[in-house]
């Protein structure tokens, strides 16, 4: 096989991978929504620490999972996420309404993917014939 040919074809096949691998990366993020994202919809209230004694509580918090905490007798739920300097406080009627989008949220993202591989499996890509890795 002559060397110099196989070049060009090669990084065409590298350039048309590395594109299809971020368009489907892009797309995956953009139909995900974060938990801080629920959290604020359900009506969490982002908290950023503002004093040194609050930053070194917010990294001592179990991090990026909601965890309740009484406060005046009251549950309160507490999403804390040190690395983007955030704390999310809720209380119970946030915390269920946030149950309730997460809920959804993973039955949305469930039928996005069903429909995406019912979608490929429906392409007929026999009608291409035999698939040489050169061609």
């Amino acid at each position: 096989m002559n060397r110099i040919a196989f070049w060009p074809k090669s990084a065409v096949w590298l350039a048309i991978v590395g594109l299809l691998m971020a368009g489907c990366a892009g797309v995956q993020t953009q139909q995900t929504k974060s938990n801080e994202e629920l959290l604020s919809a359900a009506g969490f209230q982002m908290r950023i620490p503002d004093t040194p004694k609050k930053m070194a509580h917010l990294q001592k918090l179990a991090q990026r999972q909601i965890v309740v905490h009484t406060r005046n007798g009251k549950p309160y739920y507490v999403y804390a996420d040190a690395i983007n300097n955030r704390l999310y406080v809720g209380n119970q009627a946030a915390y269920q309404r946030y149950q309730q989008l997460a809920a959804a949220e993973k039955i949305a993202q469930e039928q996005y993917l069903t429909a995406q591989m019912n979608q490929a499996a429906a392409m007929d890509w026999g009608m291409w014939g035999p698939w040489d890795p050169w061609w």
